[in-house]
């Protein structure tokens, strides 16, 4: 097993499967399920491709598979997390997305979910952070346009179509927070 750790991209899905199995070992299919079902609307992710993953992952030295025999059905590997995948994973969902649309629909969002699972006021650092990036891409993009030359309209109109694209991003993330708190009230988690 290898023990080469290469940064994989923040919209890479192996993030979503190391979060699902620092939650407690599973199944390659299972995790492929839950993936599906958790995620259905950020990641589309066939069988194969998870498999894959996961290879991938072992091979690196992320997880470590269990060979499981059953009675009456064949051998089954039993995925966990290793000591140096979570630290992986941890780093991942602590470092913010960066400010991309993109990148903060799937990136971002699937940070989100991983983040609830430790409560209220992880998931609102999480998102506090992101706002930071997020202004941070603003402010960039305002300065580069300023740069262009007025001849160059195409130039314009794309920065300005990612500048409002992130400033519309800027007040979802206001609105993100509100639904953070009212869903942890109604689980009957303290107000913070």
């Amino acid at each position: 097993m290898g023990t080469s750790m290469s940064r994989a991209s923040d919209l890479s899905p192996e993030f979503v499967l190391l979060g699902l199995l620092a939650e407690g070992p599973s199944y390659g299919y299972e995790l492929h399920l839950r993936l599906k079902m958790e995620f259905q609307n950020i990641w589309a992710l066939s069988q194969s491709q998870c498999y894959t993953i996961l290879k991938r992952l072992e091979a690196q030295g992320a997880i470590e598979g269990e060979l499981v025999q059953q009675e009456h059905a064949p051998s089954r590997r039993l995925l966990r997390l290793t000591p140096t995948g979570r630290q992986r994973f941890r780093e991942w969902l602590t470092s913010p997305t960066p400010g991309s649309i993109r990148a903060i629909r799937v990136s971002f969002l699937t940070r989100l979910f991983f983040a609830l699972q430790d409560g209220e006021i992880f998931a609102t650092n999480i998102i506090e952070d992101q706002k930071i990036m997020t202004r941070a891409s603003v402010e960039r993009l305002e300065n580069t346009l300023g740069l262009i030359p007025s001849s160059q309209v195409i130039s314009q109109l794309s920065l300005q179509l990612r500048l409002r694209q992130l400033q519309s991003c800027l007040e979802w993330l206001d609105e993100c927070l509100i639904a953070i708190q009212g869903q942890t009230h109604l689980k009957g988690e303290p107000a913070s």
